[in-house]
């Protein structure tokens, strides 16, 4: 008794928040223990799937997606080259939804090499893609697209599709950060 009582004074105290955390019994009643979320609930980290580069360029490939490299190479440490090696699955993912979902012949000009600006979602950690600007995909991302006004820093116009991606137009190509594959 002298539990419940101590446990009905504190509760008082804080306001019922410690008897509603721990269900206990009070001289009102029962009093249920709230739904508390377990580790399987709690936010984290998702797993990012990475790919090598044959990997990638496979699955592009057999989309129809093609690519170009200045530097005539794919070596993630030239900045010349273009590389696929450790991209995102759900960037690749979303390029082919992209190519889908627009209908346009999609060029890739750049990928994980190094030579791009750096940060959490950027080119070398596997969320970036720079794709050649035709009319055909301006036409549908300026379209399909909410435009969300000038990238801060650089001044790019940036459309933000309805699965959360961001398209930004730079002088001569579409730099898209792929959060997740687009809806695939």
């Amino acid at each position: 008794m002298a539990v419940t009582s101590t446990r009905t004074r504190l509760g008082a105290l804080l306001g019922g928040a410690v008897l509603a955390t721990t269900g206990v019994f009070t001289a009102h009643g029962a009093v249920a223990a709230p739904s508390v979320p377990t580790a399987a609930d709690a936010p984290s980290a998702v797993a990012v799937t990475k790919l090598s580069h044959s990997d990638a360029a496979n699955r592009l490939r057999a989309a129809g997606i093609s690519w170009t490299s200045s530097g005539g190479c794919s070596d993630r440490n030239t900045p010349t080259c273009t590389s696929f090696e450790q991209i995102n699955l759900t960037t690749v993912q979303g390029a082919i939804t992209l190519k889908q979902a627009s209908g346009c012949a999609l060029t890739i000009t750049g990928g994980t090499e190094t030579g791009h600006a750096s940060g959490t979602y950027s080119h070398w950690n596997g969320y970036k893609l720079d794709f050649s600007p035709t009319s055909c995909l301006s036409n549908y991302i300026t379209g399909t697209f909410s435009n969300i006004g000038p990238r801060p820093g650089d001044g790019a116009q940036q459309y933000k599709s309805g699965s959360g991606n961001i398209y930004a137009r730079e002088s001569n190509h579409w730099d898209v950060t792929y959060y997740n594959c687009g809806g695939c």
